[in-house]
């Protein structure tokens, strides 16, 4: 069974998903910095790039959002699943500056938050989200869940939607797909949801017309209000909140869109902090690490990098019972299940490079990719893997449309700036040594002053005084050292006086 945490704070929402006692996933919202995958916008087209077969969209962020081809709408054009502009296996219809030009008003929506340098992804083709359903006004099919049962039953589900969405003709249409939770629904909680989605896109249309360029047209659910619409499932015993005031929100919230999980809400009275119940922190400290343990004594290595992640199995501890080949093909068995438990954790995206221990035998092969594939069905997120290459590594991608768990809560290091590793203070030593040469060459002051760490100074006090020295011989100059406590490691100041 599955219990989810509610941590809610005026600055910043926190759940955590549990099941059998191991959080399995971790969400976080920040008040001021709310994600913004599914907005839709008034946006106006600042360039149009023919190379790129893109444009740049000014949206009144930071960065202008990114339109490509591919998420360009055409009329008659079937949208891909998920209702994101054209098919993605079939070739543009028309180049982009046939459909967009410089100074356009388009109706768009964000489909990829702006993650590091890059800014928002947008499609014109909009899509809601509603509790079973997800509208795509301007289609006209029906898509069903590729997660709903048998042939059968998609077939019936489909004849049952086309009969409550109805025609364009008849004041109905638009396009429709399927959630899963919508496989037991009722026609009455079906006709409501349809009816939720076009009263909202009637208002987005609406806004459109008499607002400027670059407003904020459609916001998505806030984290609480997605728990109930995408999170809760059949496994879900308890959704509990800390907060009695988001408690009565979400309740209000649920009964109109969700009244199926009202009854598993619950108001959290005790005196321990929520996350304190299954060491959520923690886990959260833990998913931050390069480095997790393995129950058997092996880990791995996880390095995030802007273009891919790999993830390095190791035995570690792990020596087995019975021989080596076994040894690698527990401890193979164990990372799968922890790989994809990590990915989840972390929100990790995009290309992932999994470098298991290297195994002999292809049936062990086959069983730990088996593995791999099974503990990662949970996914809620889509997931591709290719397999074990020649070099023995595992290629897969992960759909990414919100920002890392790491790069959420953490930033670049202000002394490596993020490389992970700072010159030695015998190297800083010598580019100083080096500097004041070259500035003695250039200037003549009265005395050169080093402003510099305290390990730095205290060698050059200590074991490179001799090379001090001499350098104040050979440019008949003074030097000064000061220690400054604030200064990063790397970080040095040279004064001419």
């Amino acid at each position: 069974m599955q219990d989810i945490l509610v941590n809610w704070a005026p600055q910043e929402t926190r759940v955590a998903v549990v099941e059998n006692g191991a959080v399995q996933e971790l969400h976080v919202e920040r008040a001021a910095e709310r994600g913004l995958v599914g907005n839709a916008y008034l946006g106006k087209v600042a360039r149009v790039l023919p190379g790129m077969q893109s444009a740049f969209v000014d949206i009144g962020l930071d960065r202008a959002a990114f339109l490509h081809v591919a998420d360009v709408h055409v009329a008659g054009q079937v949208g891909r699943h998920g209702g994101h502009g054209g098919r993605a296996d079939a070739p543009p219809v028309q180049p982009i500056e046939k459909l967009v030009f410089e100074g356009q008003s388009l109706v768009v929506q964000v489909i990829k938050d702006p993650i590091g340098t890059k800014g928002a992804r947008l499609s014109t083709q909009i899509s809601i989200a509603g509790r079973m359903l997800v509208y795509l006004p301007q289609d006209d099919h029906i898509g069903i869940s590729q997660k709903i049962g048998s042939h059968e039953l998609r077939e019936q589900l489909r004849q049952r939607m086309a009969a409550l969405v109805g025609t364009r003709e008849e004041g109905g249409g638009g396009g429709f797909i399927l959630r899963t939770n919508a496989e037991e629904a009722s026609d009455a909680e079906l006709a409501d949801d349809i009816a939720y989605l076009r009263k909202t896109w009637a208002h987005i249309r609406a806004q459109a017309l008499k607002a400027p360029p670059a407003t904020l047209l459609h916001e998505d659910l806030n984290l609480a209000q997605r728990v109930l619409r995408d999170l809760v499932n059949e496994r879900t015993a308890t959704i509990r909140i800390d907060s009695r005031m988001q408690f009565d929100a979400l309740r209000e919230f649920g009964q109109l869109y969700t009244p199926s999980a009202v009854n598993r809400l619950q108001h959290y009275k005790g005196e321990r902090p929520i996350f304190d119940l299954f060491s959520v922190d923690q886990e959260i400290e833990k998913a931050l690490a390069r480095r997790v343990d393995l129950k058997s004594g092996g880990y791995l290595v996880v390095d995030q990098t802007e273009a891919l992640t790999t993830v390095d199995v190791n035995t570690g501890g792990f020596v087995g019972a019975r021989n080596f080949e076994d040894t690698i093909f527990k401890t193979n068995l164990e990372a799968a299940l922890a790989i994809a438990r990590q990915l989840r954790l972390r929100n990790l995206g995009g290309i992932i490079i999994i470098d298991f221990i290297d195994m002999a035998r292809a049936d062990h092969q086959e069983a730990v990719l088996g593995e791999l594939r099974k503990q990662l069905s949970r996914d809620r997120t889509k997931i591709t893997v290719s397999g074990f290459t020649q070099l023995g590594l595992v290629e897969m991608t992960r759909k990414r449309t919100r920002e890392s768990l790491a790069h959420m809560l953490c930033e670049p290091c202000p002394a490596c700036a993020g490389r992970g590793q700072v010159k030695t203070a015998r190297s800083l030593c010598y580019d100083i040594l080096r500097e004041i040469l070259r500035e003695a060459r250039q200037f003549n002051p009265k005395e050169f002053r080093i402003i510099a760490s305290a390990p730095v100074v205290e060698m050059l006090l200590d074991e490179e005084s001799q090379n001090l020295a001499g350098l104040s011989d050979f440019i008949g100059k003074p030097i000064s050292l000061q220690a400054e406590a604030t200064m990063t490691a790397e970080h040095y100041d040279i004064v001419l006086l």
